[in-house]
């Protein structure tokens, strides 16, 4: 029987808390994906980004709710109506401050997310709306240790599959080679006839879309809420100081590591769990500060 256990608690449960942790860590990959990718291009601190994360979520329960708009259709159309706005943002508000103190564009998307925040307080209330899951993804899958629910084996899979392709086209494509020569030399590469205002635009929309996209996901697992986006935007934070900001890879593998650590501290020591995010983040700081996958200066 001891092999059955470790440190005194059951593997079956130990196992059960990592399948737990890595759907967590799912949508922590997937908005520090994004927050990473908006970092990395504009070097703006986006504090936004929770907002946007539930608006994806409300437009879908939205959708469903007032225009019969199911949960396949709202995952296209939801990060595309959150993209555009988040395009509209960048193109009309932060391209003004982007010579000034960078302390500006933080502000200025924390205004957006307390706008966003109050208009849909007053518009939907603060209690949380429940969002069903579509009938293909009911039900469960016995791992023999747990039932593991499909919808909650679709979110980490699809997560995967979407960090994968994002961290793809940034490495491996002529477009991710544009983007991150815009990081380094930005005048350089409007010399060479790219479109760097364009480009950025773009890119901050599919930040934010990858936020949206993260909502969607979201809206089955957890109620849908006004606050849901500020409830997780700190913890996505110190998973990207983490990884190191503007670091596609560190923002996925550190997402998908916290969430099973942040498990596992709920099985070992329960008063632990809400903190050890941040005591990672502080041990890294002091290590290294740029992250575990940044660039030191």
């Amino acid at each position: 029987m001891a092999m059955d256990t470790l440190f005194g608690v059951p593997i079956p449960g130990l196992l059960g808390q990592v399948v737990i942790g890595l759907v967590n860590g799912s949508f922590y990959a997937m908005l520090s994906l994004g927050l990473a990718v908006i970092f990395g291009v504009l070097r703006v601190i986006n504090f936004s980004h929770g907002a946007f994360y539930m608006c994806g979520a409300l437009l879908a329960w939205a959708g469903l709710a007032w225009a019969g708009i199911g949960y396949w259709m709202a995952l296209l159309l939801a990060p595309l109506i959150v993209g555009v706005a988040g395009a509209l943002v960048e193109r009309h508000l932060l391209r003004k401050l982007y010579k000034a103190d960078p302390l500006y564009g933080l502000l200025l998307t924390f205004g957006v997310a307390l706008l966003l925040e109050g208009v849909l307080l007053n518009a939907v209330g603060s209690s949380g709306l429940p969002y069903a899951p579509p009938p293909a993804l009911a039900g469960g899958i016995d791992l023999g240790f747990m039932v593991l629910p499909v919808y909650r084996a679709w979110v980490v899979a699809g997560s995967l599959a979407i960090c994968l392709s994002t961290w793809l086209v940034i490495e491996r494509t002529k477009l991710g080679a544009y983007l991150r020569a815009g990081t380094e030399n930005p005048r350089l590469l409007q010399a060479f006839g790219v479109n760097v205002p364009a480009l950025v635009t773009a890119t901050y929309g599919a930040g934010v879309a990858l936020a949206a996209l993260a909502g969607v996901l979201a809206a089955p697992v957890t109620q849908v809420s006004p606050l849901m986006g500020s409830n997780l935007l700190i913890v996505v934070f110190a998973v990207v100081v983490i990884g190191g900001m503007g670091s596609v890879l560190g923002a996925i593998v550190t997402g998908l590591a916290l969430g099973v650590l942040e498990a596992l501290a709920k099985v070992f020591y329960p008063q632990f769990a809400t903190t050890v995010v941040f005591l990672v983040m502080v041990v890294v700081i002091l290590v290294r500060p740029a992250g575990l996958f940044g660039r030191q200066a």
